[in-house]
């Protein structure tokens, strides 16, 4: 599967309305430095010390908002 890597704070500038919120992301372990990840249907994972955790998922046209926003495609 194909994920775009990037930090809670490029996180917090992709998320819309109904989709996981600030106060999820700090609920989740999630802060501006944490590494996160989106996988092409929209399943946000964080990384942890040993492996990743999924804790939410995009909607909509995410595709377009993360790669904007982070500058990489899908690896």
């Amino acid at each position: 599967m194909k994920f775009i890597e990037m930090t809670g704070k490029q996180l917090t500038d992709v998320i819309n309305d109904g989709e996981l919120h600030v106060t999820d992301l700090a609920g989740a372990g999630v802060d501006e430095d944490s590494i996160v990840r989106v996988n092409e249907h929209g399943d946000i994972e964080v990384r942890r010390p040993a492996k990743w955790d999924v804790i939410g998922g995009l909607l909509g046209s995410f595709e377009d908002r993360i790669t904007k926003k982070t500058g990489y495609n899908w690896a």
